[in-house]
């Protein structure tokens, strides 16, 4: 069984969605520390041109929250400024319409507990893409809450019998391979080619944008070749991790 765990985010990038197709279980890691200025509630599209932040507008924001103690402020006037901006922005793109409605439907829903919110969004994403993987709650799974970092990932994976941990290529300086290795569990890490496709009218492509971007410009059948447009990193040397990972 292929196991992937990442934390949840705000209608992410290309990357987070190869991830999560190309394991058989995806964890979203909604029980670790919130980070500010971190892509949680926020990303980024194209307006004008220019690269834009869009955000959730969330409140009594601490980093000494849990990501699934974070609050969504449910306010309907930011929520309509937010899908006017994206209506404005890609009216005109080919697959608007169907995009559109789910991304109103997402921004639009009456939870108001961060982790289960963007949880429902990714849903709802994996839906339209056709995306089978099972998805799991971090917090819904027994395991001992004093382990941190790569330890706790490791607990994961041996709850869920797990045969491969694959992780994004940023994982290459937070893990050991021969840790995981001596737990009989393969450490595999994805790295994202080169993805472009036609971006309005810009003469350069501008990448690593919302999955909004992706899907206004798309189709689900596209979408999910350029899922599969990655490199599979299986044998590297072997990590001093100095540097912790969200507890």
């Amino acid at each position: 069984m292929k196991l992937g765990i990442m934390q949840p985010y705000f209608f992410p990038y290309i990357g987070y969605w190869q991830l999560i197709k190309t394991v058989d279980t995806y964890v979203i890691y909604d029980d670790v520390n919130y980070k500010k200025k971190g892509w949680i509630n926020r990303n980024i599209i194209l307006v004008n041109g220019e690269e834009m932040a869009i955000s959730l507008k969330i409140t009594k924001v601490s980093q000494n929250k849990r990501i699934n103690e974070i609050e969504i402020e449910n306010d309907v006037i930011y929520n309509k400024k937010l899908l006017k901006t994206i209506k404005e922005t890609y009216s005109k793109a080919p697959y608007f319409h169907e995009v559109f409605n789910l991304i109103e439907n997402v921004i639009n829903q009456k939870e108001t507990n961060l982790a289960k919110y963007l949880t429902n969004s990714i849903q709802e994403i994996c839906k339209y893409l056709n995306i089978q993987t099972t998805i799991l709650l971090s917090s819904d799974l027994k395991k001992n809450e004093v382990l941190k970092g790569q330890d706790k990932i490791l607990e994961i994976c041996e709850l869920l019998s797990a045969k491969e941990y694959v992780n994004a290529y940023g994982g290459l300086s937070l893990y050991s391979s021969m840790d995981f290795e001596s737990k009989g569990v393969k450490l595999k890490l994805i790295k994202t080619n080169d993805i472009a496709y036609p971006q309005k009218e810009l003469a350069n492509f501008v990448p690593n944008l919302s999955i909004i971007d992706v899907m206004m410009f798309n189709s689900p059948v596209k979408i999910s070749a350029m899922l599969d447009d990655f490199t599979v990193i299986k044998d590297f040397a072997p990590q001093i991790h100095s540097v912790s990972i969200s507890d």
